[in-house]
């Protein structure tokens, strides 16, 4: 892949590797073996494989790897691992680089299942956690301590929006030498440039706006070469959670799009966000690219732009929330984000449900909060469906 192409040119073509057949769009490398030309060859390969040498699709497949190189590309990273699903991702990031007696300090705004691994599954394995406002680095400065392996938050957190500075947070975990893993999901890979300020890990569920079409569960891993096949990669090989070549082919499909889709949508995110500002029925709009968020500044700085996703809090609770979803006529009431099509979800009682009263009052998910990931409809149809729905409230 050349240096000089741009980003729109390089999620079209970066990575391709074609067969003998020179086939215009990527092959699907159905198969979970490969064939050695000699038993030397085999054991060759099982030492030291090349970038073109496969073993076994757990490890590696000409599909996946495409895949993992185009999105490397676009992130700006040296290298990526292809995952199951998002949470086989964040699980793996987390889990092999860290072991018993080491120290995680965490943001307490997370989605439910990265919540379930450092609450649950790590300190089942002597990895203490602590949790912090992952908008106070005074808290994070508080929290990091010598024994501190890593730090990770959700960039901007989910569903309540809230946006993490990953340059001031990668200065305090770097001076203890811990690493910087970023969920990072919200601000897509289109609008990220967390490498760049500072993260050392960067995760994806490609599940969302890679594929953002609905079709496929996916997720990936990018960072420096050396964590993805030194650290990673003999955890994954070892312990499943590969992605599938077809998968794999959904998700070099979505890559071609995404630059396009993701900018619409954000488009489309924002006129949403301004026609609901001061709506009588809502107490509060939350956009991170309007500038009534208290971190748009931040924002501005760190992607240029707000996402996808707008969240709003109904004044009638849980049932005028309810009311609103179930009066919505283009939106569909679901649990993902990043599709085409536009999703309505309500975090209380689906997504963070498995949280306390107590812990989704604290994060700021309340009874009437609605997450509305924003689709490819179009934005005046959109805007007068919400309308419409909360007027049923």
């Amino acid at each position: 892949m050349s240096k000089d192409w741009n980003k729109r040119t390089a999620l079209v073509h970066g990575g391709t590797r074609r067969s003998q057949y020179n086939e215009v769009s990527e092959a699907i490398f159905l198969t979970q073996g490969f064939v050695y030309d000699s038993a030397e060859q085999a054991q060759a390969r099982f030492i030291e494989a090349g970038p073109d040498d496969f073993i076994y699709a757990r490890y590696g497949n000409p599909t996946v790897a495409m895949f993992e190189e185009r999105i490397a590309a676009l992130e700006g990273a040296e290298d990526a691992f292809a995952t199951a699903s998002g949470m086989a991702a964040v699980n793996a990031a987390l889990t092999s680089c860290l072991k018993a007696g080491d120290h995680v300090v965490a943001a307490r705004a997370l989605f439910g299942s990265c919540l379930y691994i450092l609450e649950e599954i790590l300190p089942r394995f002597g990895v203490a956690v602590d949790f912090v406002d992952g908008t106070d680095l005074d808290q994070w400065r508080a929290a990091v301590r010598p024994e501190t392996r890593a730090v990770f938050f959700e960039s901007t957190a989910n569903p309540t929006l809230e946006v993490i500075d990953i340059a001031a947070v990668a200065e305090i975990a770097h001076a203890h030498d811990a690493l910087v893993i970023v969920d990072n999901v919200f601000a897509t890979p289109v609008f990220s440039r967390a490498i760049e300020q500072g993260a050392d890990v960067v995760v994806y569920s490609a599940t969302k706006h890679i594929d953002g079409q609905g079709r496929a569960l996916g997720g990936v891993v990018l960072s420096t070469r050396e964590f993805i096949r030194k650290t990673l990669e003999p955890y994954m090989k070892h312990t499943g959670g590969a992605m599938s070549p077809f998968t794999a082919w959904i998700m070099l499909k979505g890559l071609e799009t995404i630059d396009l889709r993701v900018r619409a949508q954000a488009a489309s995110a924002l006129a949403l966000a301004e026609a609901l500002q001061g709506h009588e029925k809502l107490a509060r709009v939350i956009y991170p690219g309007h500038p009534s968020h208290p971190q748009y500044d931040l924002v501005r700085a760190q992607t240029g732009q707000g996402g996808t996703v707008v969240s709003f809090d109904l004044n009638g609770g849980q049932e005028a929330a309810f009311r609103t979803l179930n009066a919505l006529q283009i939106a569909v009431i679901s649990n993902n984000l990043g599709d085409a099509k536009s999703i309505a979800t309500h975090p209380a009682t689906t997504t963070h449900q498995r949280l306390s009263e107590d812990q989704r009052a604290g994060l700021g998910i309340t009874p009437g909060l609605i997450r509305f990931s924003v689709g490819l409809e179009d934005t005046d149809d959109l805007i007068a469906d919400v309308l419409q729905a909360l007027g049923a409230a």
